[in-house]
């Protein structure tokens, strides 16, 4: 267990671990968490390895720990740092294994009355539409080259072929591709891996889900993203699939390796990483870049059959239009200006005023715009108003951020603002964040006794297996509810709106 005696209290929302706690510690980390939050993350080494995360070269301000911070590989879930663009590092561990999981949000002209009814049919229709599980095979059948043209263009290439429209791209973060994807740097196994995977929805904590909007807690935000109370929505939440586990499984090897090369030496092998613009950090991003275009592509042929289903039960003219799709397993080149927290600046004062020249070099660099790399595991960009990224619709308001929370549970959409551009790179959280283990979450439970608690809240579950359920409960997670509510007290982001399921897909 972490020694508590290092962390200090900022506020009800924000935690200290100094740099001092450790040698090898380069800078802070900041752990965005409520008391009783913190209590459960203590429970596992997640911010141990936030510590690990701040030894690394060339990290550019705090090592940042979300409210759903879990343990992770090498990095924690839920964690965000930034490395300088042209002398820091790039770590595989900081993307994780399914590159680009993310999330999508469709929205229904069909209200919740309209739909109930007729809920367990549409529900076992998508089931039918979208591959589910391990081992389901995509309904696309891409060839060589394609599955390459995937890899370039991401979603672009999906819609140009008929499994979408021109404004799906237009709601997706980077517009659903990544610049540099390379599909040359992807090894023949990954491509084998996902080649029969385009479009389906694989399996763990991946969903497809039926939702209504139980309450829009901002007028304004709710009418630009047209969202209303009552509104039918559909949740995707997938990634990668094997091919991007097989990415980070290639260039962690490599890197493992060349680490040595570099003169690279870290306290966990797990964070292994070489200089961003060294070979291996060039390929991995071009490689990474690739796999996180696959994933787009994936959430966006998943939409295709999740109106095909929909058009089957309730007529052609039932359109799903997408409010926003967003990577929470990513590195991106973003420039920003550094974060500076109030408790650096009290330490620096005094100094500062014996040395004016040591004050013009900090307010130099608390205001200097730097090029990074930021990456974000578990976590989800979050810029505010204005932001030329966002989309025109959505810019007077602010990026959307989907927190989608457990099956048994409720989801949430945010909007970014401006305090996550000025303390977190303009990241948030991804999700509730486990609390229990896949293996002690199934320990003793029986799937029909789960199943009926599920459908005694009206929430209709289909899964491939018995695992896909048992793994997932309600109960191996913290609460989405009080997670979503740091980041909101925290400045970070702006409440829009809580969707609450009714029908759940399952690998």
């Amino acid at each position: 267990m972490f020694d508590t005696s290092r962390i200090r209290k900022l506020d009800d929302w924000r935690y200290l671990i100094p740099k001092e706690t450790r040698s090898d510690m380069r800078t802070d980390a900041i752990v965005y968490a409520d008391a009783k939050l913190l209590a459960a993350i203590l429970k596992d080494l997640s911010l141990e390895q936030a510590v690990n995360v701040a030894t690394l070269p060339g990290i550019v301000g705090p090592s940042l720990a979300m409210p759903d911070i879990h343990q992770g590989y090498g990095f924690p879930i839920g964690g965000v740092a930034a490395t300088d663009w042209k002398t820091g590092v790039v770590s595989p561990g900081g993307v994780g294994f399914d590159i680009n999981c993310g999330v999508r949000l469709l929205a229904s002209p069909l209200t919740r009355s309209e739909v109930e009814p007729r809920l367990r049919e549409l529900v076992n229709q998508m089931f039918r539409d979208v591959p589910c599980g391990v081992g389901r095979e995509s309904l696309l059948r891409l060839s060589h080259a394609e599955l390459d043209h995937v890899l370039a263009s991401g979603v672009r290439w999906m819609v140009e072929r008929g499994y979408g429209e021109p404004a799906d791209i237009e709601f997706c973060e980077a517009r659903g591709q990544m610049p540099g994807a390379d599909p040359d740097k992807v090894s023949k196994r990954a491509k084998e891996r996902g080649r029969p995977q385009a479009g389906s929805l694989g399996s763990g904590n991946h969903f497809i889900e039926v939702q209504y909007v139980q309450k829009v807690y901002d007028a304004e935000i709710g009418q630009a993203l047209g969202l209303a109370e009552n509104q039918i929505v559909i949740l995707v939440h997938t990634g990668s699939r094997g091919l991007g586990h097989q990415v980070c499984t290639d260039y962690l090897a490599q890197m493992g390796a060349a680490m040595k090369k570099y003169n690279i030496t870290l306290p966990d092998r797990q964070l292994a990483c070489v200089p961003t613009q060294s070979p291996e950090g060039q390929d991995y991003l071009a490689a990474m870049n690739a796999a996180a275009n696959f994933a787009w592509a994936n959430r966006q042929a998943i939409t295709h059959f999740v109106r095909q289903a929909f058009a089957r039960l309730f007529g052609e003219g039932v359109h799903l239009r997408v409010i926003y799709d967003v990577a929470h397993n990513i590195a991106k080149r973003e420039t920003h200006i550094v974060p500076s927290p109030s408790w650096r600046h009290s330490r620096e004062e005094e100094p500062a005023r014996a040395c004016p020249e040591l004050a013009e070099g900090m307010t130099t660099l608390r205001g200097r715009e730097r090029e990074v790399l930021v990456h974000r595991k578990g976590a989800t960009r979050a810029f505010p108003p204005g932001n030329p990224e966002i989309p025109d619709r959505y810019r007077s308001v602010g990026q959307p951020v989907l927190i989608p929370g457990s099956m048994g549970t409720a989801s949430w959409v945010l909007v970014g603002a401006q305090k996550s551009m000025e303390e977190t790179f303009g990241s948030v959280c991804h999700g509730a964040g486990r609390m229990m283990s896949r293996t002690a979450a199934k320990r003793g439970r029986d799937i029909n006794q789960v199943k009926q608690q599920l459908e005694e809240k009206g929430i209709y579950v289909r899964s491939e297996t018995r695992d896909g359920i048992l793994e997932e409960i309600p109960e191996a997670y913290k609460d989405v509810d009080e997670v979503v509510e740091v980041v909101a007290q925290a400045g970070l982001a702006r409440k829009a709106a809580r969707l609450v399921p009714i029908g759940v897909l399952k690998g």
